[in-house]
C-alpha cells in the first residue's frame, strides 16, 4: 500500500506521484488484456520504450473505421428527432473523439484526416462548430472538437487559430465560458425547437455568470494546444479550480455530483485536472490538491477507480466497466504525473 502525503511541496521538490495514492495503480495497468493500455502504460508511466503496435488493427479501432462512410462521416440519420446532417455531425464527434483522444491517432491516418476535413466542414466564418444544438452557439463542443482536431494534427491549420480567437470572444465578463442559449429565460418551445431545427441564434449575455461545466469544455481546446498563449485562459483555469464540488450556476448538469461522475466527454474532476495539468498548475495549489485526495480517498484497493461515484448511477460490474476503469486510472495517471513534474 502507498503512503498517502496531503503536503507534497518538500523543500521545493515534487513527491513521486505514486507516493499520492493509497494503491498501486500501475499492476493492473500493466497486466491488463488491452494491448493498446500496456503500450501506453509502459511508454508513458514506466519510462519503457516497447515495441510499437498498430492500433488501426485493435478490435475497437477496427470496428469503427470499418462504419466510417467514404467521405469521412459516421452516422446512417436513424434519429428522426435530429436533422440528418446533424446526426452525422455528432456521430463522427463521437468517434473522432474515442480514435484520437483514447487511441492517439493522428491525421498521418487517411481516415483520420478524412474525418478531421469533415468536422472542419461545420466550422463557421466566425470560427465557431455549429449544429449540436440547432444553429445555437456551441462553445463547449467548439472547445472539445478544436481539442481533437489539435491532437489530430491540426494546431498550425489557421482553422484551429480562427476557432480558439472565437472562444476568446465569446468569453463571460467573469473571464469563463457557458452556452449563450442558457444566458436567456426561454420557454419550453423554444428550448426544443432551438435542438431540433434551424432558429433563432441567441447572442450571448456576456454579464451572466460562468457556467464551471461549460468552460472546463472550452478550456480543453486551450490546454491541447502547444504554443497557444496561455496566459489568455488562466483567469478562467482560476475559475474552474475554485469551483470545484459545487453545483454549476445554471441548470444544465447542475448537481455537484457531476464532478464525480467520469463517463463519455462531459465535464468532470479528471477533464479539468487534466486541462488544468497541461496549462501547468502543480501540487502547490490547494484547490488542485483538494480534488487529489478525493482521487487517494475513493481508488479502489484492486488500484482502479470507478467510472462514476454520482448516487443513483447504477455501475454494472461486468467487462464494459472494467474496461472503463482502466483507461479512467490510466488517464488520472497521467495527470498526477504532470502534476509532479
Amino acid at each position: 500500500m502507498y503512503n498517502k502525503k496531503k503536503q507534497i511541496l518538500i523543500k521545493g521538490e515534487m513527491a513521486d506521484w505514486k507516493k499520492l495514492l493509497k494503491y498501486d495503480p500501475l499492476k493492473p495497468l500493466s497486466v491488463s488484456v488491452n494491448e493498446a493500455i500496456v503500450y501506453f502504460t509502459k511508454r508513458d508511466l514506466l519510462k519503457e520504450n516497447p515495441d510499437k503496435i498498430d492500433f488501426e488493427r485493435i478490435k475497437e479501432v477496427n470496428r469503427i473505421f470499418s462504419r466510417q462512410n467514404e467521405e469521412g462521416y459516421w452516422g446512417k440519420s436513424k434519429n428522426l428527432d435530429y436533422p440528418p446532417e446533424r446526426q452525422k455531425l455528432l456521430e463522427t464527434f463521437k468517434n473522432l473523439r474515442i480514435l484520437v483522444k483514447k487511441y492517439q491517432l493522428t491525421n498521418y491516418s487517411k481516415k483520420i484526416a478524412q474525418a478531421s476535413e469533415y468536422v472542419f466542414k461545420w466550422q463557421t466564418s466566425e470560427g465557431d462548430f455549429r449544429g449540436f444544438i440547432g444553429d445555437q452557439y456551441a462553445t463547449y463542443y467548439t472547445g472539445e472538437i478544436l481539442s481533437i482536431l489539435i491532437k489530430a494534427g491540426y494546431q498550425e491549420d489557421q482553422r484551429t487559430y480562427r476557432g480558439l480567437e472565437w472562444l476568446l470572444s465569446k468569453r463571460q465578463k467573469d473571464g469563463g465560458w457557458t452556452v449563450p442559449l442558457l444566458t436567456h429565460t426561454l420557454d419550453q418551445e423554444t428550448k426544443y425547437r432551438s435542438t431540433s431545427e434551424p432558429w433563432k441564434t441567441y447572442e450571448p449575455d456576456f454579464t451572466k455568470p460562468f457556467s464551471h461545466n461549460w468552460t472546463d469544455m472550452a478550456l480543453r481546446a486551450f490546454a491541447s494546444h502547444p504554443k497557444y498563449q496561455k496566459n489568455k485562459v488562466l483567469k478562467a483555469a482560476s475559475l474552474l479550480k475554485t469551483s470545484f464540488f459545487k453545483p454549476d450556476n445554471y441548470r444544465s448538469y447542475q448537481d455537484g455530483e457531476y464532478w464525480i461522475r467520469f463517463l463519455f466527454w462531459w465535464p468532470n474532476i479528471v477533464t479539468s485536472l487534466d486541462s488544468l495539468s497541461r496549462l501547468e498548475f502543480k501540487l502547490n495549489d490547494r484547490y488542485i490538491m483538494k480534488a487529489v485526495n478525493w482521487l487517494s480517498e475513493n481508488q479502489l484497493p484492486n488500484g482502479l477507480w470507478k467510472s462514476s461515484y454520482k448516487k443513483g448511477d447504477r455501475i454494472k460490474d461486468d467487462s464494459k466497466e472494467v474496461e472503463r476503469q482502466i483507461w479512467l486510472t490510466y488517464e488520472i495517471c497521467l495527470i498526477l504525473k504532470r502534476l509532479c513534474g
